[in-house]
């Protein structure tokens, strides 16, 4: 896990508030199809951030304590979340929830699980879960298929910091199934998009750590680059991007 993984978002928040995708409103039916999980379940939210996967449980009914280590982020997580009285964020990490033991029914962790100490963060799962208790792992996968897509991906390459060293992409189905071992875990996916415009475009690619944030020395040269690319792109002011919504899930303690 990079040193600086709970601070690094922290000059990004109203990127990520703004611009980050959400998850696709289809994920919590499957969750309650395919296993015991009513609305009476309560839920660990680990890396909550700014509140994005939290939202997805909240608007069903179900508790969320969202784990949070970035202090600016947790603080937007409670301004976001505020009306839901079902929802308490914890300065906490993935290897040290503050949680007490065999207190939640499930663990969640949307676009978080790349940046935890993976065997700690085991250990602490198995903690804080009741038996029967669920591990959920989401990401959205920026998908590479449309020339708009690969040149998109290529130009973060070119400007980013560290990006091929902490992608999520590098966390992988074999990985996340030793994770689970000795049970498994099962791979559902989901289709999912975002349409910008440059401004919105310019503001989801800003909200990425591991991009030069605006009054920084590469900056200037990398908006230049982004705009070259949407005007080449654009239909009628917008772009899209498609990701793959990948729920990873399973029981994770018997």
């Amino acid at each position: 896990m990079p040193s600086n993984s709970t601070t690094r978002f922290s000059n990004r928040v109203e990127n990520y508030v703004k611009y980050r995708p959400g998850y696709p409103e289809e994920i919590v039916p499957w969750l309650q199809n395919h296993y015991e999980f009513p609305t009476s379940k309560v839920i660990a939210d680990i890396g909550c951030g700014t509140g994005i996967s939290a939202n997805l449980f909240l608007k069903s009914g179900y508790t969320v304590l969202g784990i949070e280590p970035n202090a600016p982020m947790r603080t937007m997580s409670e301004q976001l979340l505020k009306n839901y009285s079902g929802f308490k964020a914890i300065n906490g990490t993935a290897e040290t929830t503050t949680l007490p033991n065999e207190n939640v029914d499930a663990v969640v962790a949307g676009q978080a699980f790349h940046w935890f100490e993976v065997g700690k963060a085991k250990t602490e799962f198995l903690r804080i879960l009741k038996p029967g208790g669920l591990v959920i792992l989401i990401w959205n996968e920026r998908l590479t298929n449309s020339s708009f897509e690969k040149e998109y991906d290529q130009l973060i390459i070119n400007h980013s910091k560290d990006y091929v060293q902490v992608d999520h992409r590098n966390i992988n189905t074999d990985s996340i199934q030793a994770f689970f071992h000795p049970l498994k875990c099962h791979l559902q996916l989901f289709p999912n998009q975002q349409v910008f415009d440059f401004e919105g475009l310019k503001g989801r690619l800003l909200s990425s750590s591991y991009m030069p944030a605006e009054g920084e020395e590469e900056y200037r040269v990398l908006a230049d680059d982004l705009r070259v690319l949407f005007n080449k792109y654009n239909r009628d002011g917008l772009i899209t991007i498609h990701y793959d919504t990948k729920l990873y899930s399973g029981i994770f303690k018997e």
